[in-house]
């Protein structure tokens, strides 16, 4: 064998042993890749996404798809990363920026879901009060010992205890502390829409004078029937504007989407306020693939995804919830909205 042949040999061996190790080794990056969309006027496997008590829901015919981001486990091979880097439906990220090294993978699930459920509370509260329903004091859960367990319930608004009125959380604790533990009252609620009166004995508080009544209250607007939101295996708080819009959707008086197939994405403030959120390229390549006529962008997110345009995809930009709203507008009377 000849000098020549025998360094072609050595580096075809080589090549292949790199490339078995690139497929092989580990490193410290994850995949995100665009992931499913869920119409929030819909159902998923047959469950309603937003289900509504104590009204009928309005009959509505478009889409008001949210937008996710799917990741992958941690572990990418070296070769899986770069391919990743030359994939324009594919984001490699440094593993830290998902799974942050001083938390387990299920805690960081859990803290993903816990800031879903956290934007459900704030879709309802941003699409409730802007349909002009009063902020009142209004059930979230009860203790495993509650004392106001069979008399009070999720979503009833805490009127008034033994006539003293309750319209905040600061009256509510008020009244308690000025209440001995273990006294029986009478707490006049409000369900569905009906007033209602409890019979409750009282807990003794244990870092204060006063009473507990075993509830987990918070002040929000209060209608005359309850919103529901379900949907699993879904974390992170960027659903929040586009579950608002599903919402006044659902139980307000106008057609939002005309039947129009329309996406999005967006954090959202009880006042409705529209914040940023991360993956907004990889959510538009989702929004694309479902044919949305246009998808709705926070504000600060407007210059990251003007790098990444996909074809026939006009961009909404929206600061607050009424920002969406004549994006919607817009959308339905033909005109072009405000875009990024």
């Amino acid at each position: 064998m000849t000098r020549r042949s025998a360094v072609v040999v050595v580096g075809a061996v080589l090549l292949v042993l790199f490339g078995l190790l690139g497929a092989a080794v580990p490193v410290p990056y994850v995949a995100e890749v665009p992931g499913p969309t869920y119409n929030t006027l819909g159902d998923i496997h047959g469950t309603p996404i937003i289900s509504v008590k104590g009204r009928d829901r309005n009959e509505v015919k478009g889409n008001l798809n949210l937008t996710t981001v799917g990741v992958s486990r941690a572990g990418l091979s070296l070769v899986e990363a770069v391919r990743g880097w030359f994939d324009d439906e594919v984001s490699v990220v440094p593993e830290e920026s998902v799974y942050p090294p001083d938390q387990t993978e299920q805690e960081t699930q859990q803290q993903n879901r816990q800031a879903f459920l956290t934007s459900e509370q704030a879709a309802q509260s941003a699409a409730l009060g802007h349909l002009g329903y009063p902020d009142k004091v209004v059930v979230q859960g009860l203790s495993d010992d509650s004392p106001s367990k069979g008399q009070l319930q999720e979503d009833d608004a805490i009127e008034a205890i033994d006539g003293r009125p309750t319209p905040d959380t600061d009256t509510l604790d008020s009244v308690l502390t000025s209440i001995p533990g273990g006294t029986t009252i009478q707490v006049s609620y409000t369900r569905l829409g009906e007033p209602g009166t409890a019979t409750i004995t009282t807990k003794p508080a244990t870092d204060r004078k006063g009473s507990l009544l075993g509830v987990l209250v918070r002040e929000t607007p209060s209608a005359p029937f309850d919103v529901d939101i379900e949907v699993q295996d879904v974390g992170g708080p960027s659903a929040g504007l586009m579950l608002t819009l599903g919402i006044l959707d659902l139980v307000g008086d106008q057609d939002l989407t005309d039947g129009k197939v329309i996406a999005g994405t967006g954090t959202i403030d009880p006042d409705g306020t529209v914040g940023p959120i991360g993956g907004i390229q990889l959510k538009m390549v989702a929004a694309h693939d479902i044919g949305a006529e246009v998808f709705l962008v926070p504000a600060d997110n407007c210059a990251e995804a003007l790098q990444a345009p996909q074809p026939n995809l006009p961009l909404a930009k929206v600061s607050d919830l009424d920002d969406a709203l004549t994006a919607l507008a817009d959308v339905r009377a033909g005109r072009t909205p405000a875009t990024c």
